[in-house]
Parts: C-alpha cells; sequence; structure tokens
C-alpha cells in the first residue's frame, strides 16, 4: 500500500507548501508514484503547480462527498505526479465539518480507494491545529514537520506534539513522527544553528540530514506556476530537494 503523510506546521511562512511541493516532484523524477493533496484553503500548492483556483471541484467535494478523489485528480507537468486540488470552497470547511459524521475521518475514509495507486500521498495541511489539519494527521501514516531556521520556529512545536500525541491517545495510535525539516537555512547566522541544536532536542534521532537552505529561486518559482526541479534545476534549492528526496527514498526503505 502507498504511504500518506501529512506535511504540518501550524506556523505559517515555514516553508511547508514549498516543502510538500517540491519533494513530490523529486520523488517523481525518481520514478514513484507521487499525489499531493492540496488541504489548505490558501491553495498555494494548487497555484505552485501552475493550476487554477477557480476549478469546479476539488478536495472540498470529495470531503463533502459528492466526489471522489479519482474524479479530482488533475496532472502536473510532472510524470508521476498528480495532484488533488484546493478550491475557494475549502475555506468555510473548518465549520462546515463540525456536524458532520466522521467529521475527523473524512479525509481518510476518501483515501483509503486511492492509497494503493501511489506509492506517497503527501498532504499539505493548513497552517492551523483546526478541523482540516486533524483530518490530515487521522488520514496520515506519518508526519513531517517543516521547521523554519528563525527565533520563533520553535514557537508552538509544544503545541502541534500535543496536537499528535491526542491523536494517537484517542484515534490512531500508530500515527509516526517522520521527522523534521529544517527549511530557510543560512549557516552565516548564528541563530539558524541554534535553532538546529534545539531541534534534536525535540526530536532526537529524527532530523532530515538535508538541509534546506535560503534561496531566491525557491520564491519564485511558485509564481510561475513551477515546481524547482522546472523553474532552475541547478539552484541551491533545487539541489537540496533532491537530496532530501533521496534522504526520503532510503529512510523509507
Amino acid at each position: 500500500m502507498g504511504q500518506i503523510i501529512s506535511v504540518v506546521n501550524q506556523k505559517g511562512g515555514v516553508g511547508k507548501t514549498t516543502t510538500s511541493i517540491n519533494l513530490a516532484a523529486y520523488l517523481s523524477k525518481l520514478g514513484k508514484f507521487v499525489l499531493l493533496v492540496d488541504l489548505d484553503p490558501q491553495s498555494n500548492a494548487t497555484s505552485g503547480l501552475g493550476i487554477s483556483k477557480e476549478l469546479d471541484k476539488g478536495v472540498y467535494e470529495v470531503l463533502t462527498g459528492p466526489y471522489s478523489f479519482k474524479e479530482v485528480i488533475v496532472d502536473t507537468n510532472h510524470d508521476f505526479y498528480k495532484l488533488a486540488p484546493s478550491t475557494t470552497s475549502l475555506a468555510g470547511a473548518n465549520v462546515e465539518f463540525v456536524n458532520l459524521d466522521r467529521r475527523e475521518f473524512r479525509l481518510y475514509d476518501n483515501l483509503l480507494e486511492i492509497k494503493d495507486d501511489f506509492d506517497y500521498i503527501f498532504i499539505d495541511c493548513p497552517p492551523s491545529l483546526g478541523l482540516l489539519t486533524v483530518n490530515g494527521l487521522v488520514a496520515a501514516d506519518q508526519v513531517l514537520i517543516p521547521v523554519q531556521a528563525e527565533y520563533f520556529a520553535l514557537e508552538g512545536l509544544g503545541q502541534l506534539m500535543d496536537t499528535i500525541g491526542l491523536i494517537r491517545e484517542n484515534i490512531k495510535p500508530e500515527l509516526d513522527i517522520m521527522g523534521a525539516v529544517l527549511t530557510m537555512y543560512d549557516s552565516r547566522f548564528k541563530l539558524a544553528n541554534d535553532v538546529l541544536r534545539e531541534l534534536y532536542r525535540y526530536f532526537p534521532n529524527k532530523i532530515f540530514r538535508s538541509v534546506i537552505p535560503r534561496n531566491i529561486r525557491l520564491s519564485e518559482a511558485p509564481s510561475h506556476g513551477q515546481t524547482i526541479l522546472e523553474y532552475d534545476p541547478k539552484s541551491k534549492g533545487a539541489k537540496a530537494y533532491e537530496r532530501l528526496a533521496r534522504e526520503f527514498v532510503y529512510h523509507n526503505s
């Protein structure tokens, strides 16, 4: 069966969507069949892959019932790489799902139908710990946590770990933390190295060695609707995500 990985951090601007988009791209380059589920109402993963946010169906329409994932998945510019897009309708989901049956399992239930079709399914979760993110965690086998190399990066990690602990305790005991990825790293700054040391305290033996540098090309690529693999495969950011993809495969072999 395929593996489902939720990419989660309730703090915004930490490189969560950048990591989701580009790690998936490089895994597809390695011949893995990959699906990215855009669970964020901001739809940044969708637009970052060059897909319009104005589609008439997407993840929201799957979670509320009219469609299945097989009916909303679209192609990207990469072989073996598909997207389940976010639409503007997803913005009200945290409120609308409150009264639905199995509200925490809506994503899990719908992904069961397609889990065998992919090697990896990534879920790009919103920057919050609301019901959508809970759905992302309940659906996942493992959690990947991008952490920005800045002063406030570790704020809220304790709250995220508490949320994961509650889901393990009450819903999904087998939910595993794959590890943390340090993003926007600049070795010239002492603070970045301090954050890295602190991360090892939070996640002993679960820090990816591949560190994502601060790189302007990574920031530019989504505005062109492209992954860094398309936009500038020779950039430092591209090389970093390529290394991360190889380490990811090794980690899961």
